[in-house]
């Protein structure tokens, strides 16, 4: 059966060059021992976070956690051991073109990690040159057919960077580019995929600002007998405005079931925390709050 029941409520925290060099500074080589030991100090900071907001109570939907396995092995674990719901990432951290982590070698390392949900991160624009689109369709057919026969469930990321041409339309202003051309190609990039193969359970979707660039979206994730595939805000580092904008947009319509929220969630925290102004304590609080204060949004439209 495609598709999942419940709203999903994931604090994604799969990032991996993102810390390594948004926080750590590193750049063009290997993390050292003591940056990776850094990097999983992180994680196990926002997965404690996460544990303190489930304490605190969590309703109406599942919560969940999106986390690699190359800093964040130990909260896989541990999320397994007691019963959280996690996705992991089968994607090469950073490239432009999609390919997988292991190699051809990806379902040993699924069945392995066993998580909930198997993610993808994709850059796809229906604009980039037919060979890229082509070449991703392939991969993501490859591992939408493996998932299909061992009966796991799908999570499909896109983001949808604008060309330069498209950029230049819009005066080179990035906000008005997703405002204005980002939601018709959205739903462009879902007919694409999904012609070359590509058939997720769950949609993870760049906010979008209005109710009905949301059930566009929503209308062609569930064409073709998929009426249970469900769509998620992802909140891709954006203030907390501009988060809970896409929220109360994507919460009242139908297909749209919860988010994957990162960055907006732990950075300022981790951040503190990594220079030495904030202990660890109040980096832990400070996510839960935030992602508790995500799903009221979500939830309640405030």
């Amino acid at each position: 059966m495609k598709g999942y029941s419940n709203d999903l409520y994931i604090l994604a925290f799969d990032h991996r060059g993102t810390l390594t060099k948004g926080l750590l500074g590193v750049e063009g080589r290997a993390p050292t021992e003591d940056e990776v030991s850094r990097v999983s100090s992180m994680k196990d900071i926002i997965f404690d976070g996460f544990l303190e907001a489930q304490n605190k109570g969590i309703d109406g939907g599942d919560p969940a956690i999106l986390v690699d396995e190359t800093f964040g092995l130990q909260v896989q674990e541990k999320a397994k051991e007691m019963g959280i719901k996690f996705a992991a990432p089968v994607e090469k951290s950073g490239q432009k073109i999609f390919d997988f982590e292991y190699g051809s070698d990806f379902g040993e390392k699924i069945k392995e990690v066993n998580a909930d949900f198997v993610k993808i991160l994709v850059r796809w624009n229906p604009s980039d040159d037919s060979d890229t689109r082509q070449v991703q369709g392939e991969r993501i057919k490859t591992l939408s057919d493996w998932l299909d026969e061992n009966e796991r469930k799908f999570l499909l990321e896109f983001l949808v960077p604008a060309t330069e041409e498209q950029l230049a339309s819009v005066d080179g202003d990035q906000a008005k580019y997703d405002s204005e051309i980002r939601p018709k190609l959205a739903v462009q990039v879902v007919e694409e995929m999904r012609e070359k193969g590509a058939d997720p359970d769950i949609w993870k979707i760049e906010g979008l600002d209005t109710i009905e660039d949301n059930e566009n979206v929503s209308k062609v994730i569930k064409d073709g007998g998929r009426e249970d595939v469900i769509a998620v805000v992802l909140g891709r580092g954006a203030n907390d405005e501009k988060v809970n904008e896409w929220l109360r947009a994507g919460s009242s319509v139908d297909g749209y079931k919860g988010f994957a929220i990162g960055r907006s969630i732990f950075w300022n925290s981790l951040k503190g925390w990594h220079s030495g102004d904030k202990s660890r304590e109040e980096a832990v609080s400070e996510i839960a709050n935030s992602y508790l204060s995500f799903i009221s949004v979500y939830q309640n439209g405030s």
